[in-house]
């Protein structure tokens, strides 16, 4: 048996999807239309929820993901007129990036990772029965364009601040890069 959650639309410029921070009702606001297995069903209906699960639901609620997207929409790739393949949404994307940042991951293990870690799927908004998990090039490629527009930076200055204002250390596990001193590390260039 198979759950199928309600659908929702990725919102649109003028009304952009609302974030809700309780990760049961968050899947709402995920693709058309989720499907989840018995893994996943397990794991958001959990009582105990793992540290990192933790630290995801806090990230969700701390980071402001509208004023970080409205940086980075001026230089994502539009969908082209010509066809071809439409572009990852650019929300799925600034999380993977900054899963790969908070988790010190590689663009390769950062592929892995999604296809194997649950909740990173659920954090990234990605669903696994359509095939639109970014492969390791299609991320590479994510970090460059910000790198190249130096975006990257004032998101992490961001997340940094934001962080430290918000958490102390006691309240959420701290991604290895982050165990000095709050600071988020830059995933070093490719």
């Amino acid at each position: 048996m198979v759950m199928v959650m309600p659908s929702r639309s990725w919102g649109t410029p003028e009304k952009p999807a609302k974030i809700n921070p309780d990760p049961r009702l968050r899947l709402e606001r995920m693709a058309d239309p989720l499907q989840l297995g018995f893994t996943d069903y397990e794991q958001i209906y959990a009582r105990k929820r793992t540290r990192r699960q933790r630290f995801l639901d806090e990230m969700e609620i701390t980071v402001p993901w509208e004023a970080f997207l409205a940086l980075i929409k001026p230089v994502y790739h539009k969908p082209s007129s010509k066809g071809g393949r439409p572009p990852i949404p650019l929300e799925v994307m600034l999380r993977i990036h900054l899963l790969q940042q908070w988790f010190t991951l590689s663009d390769p293990l950062m592929e892995e990772m999604l296809i194997d870690t649950p909740c990173f799927r659920r954090f990234a908004g990605i669903e696994t029965m359509d095939g639109r998990i970014p492969d390791e090039t299609t991320i590479l490629n994510f970090r460059h364009l910000l790198e190249e527009h130096r975006i990257a930076e004032q998101i992490l200055e961001g997340v940094n601040q934001l962080t430290a204002r918000h958490f102390s250390i006691e309240t959420v596990m701290r991604p290895p890069a982050a165990l000095l001193g709050l600071a988020v590390a830059a995933v070093p260039p490719a």
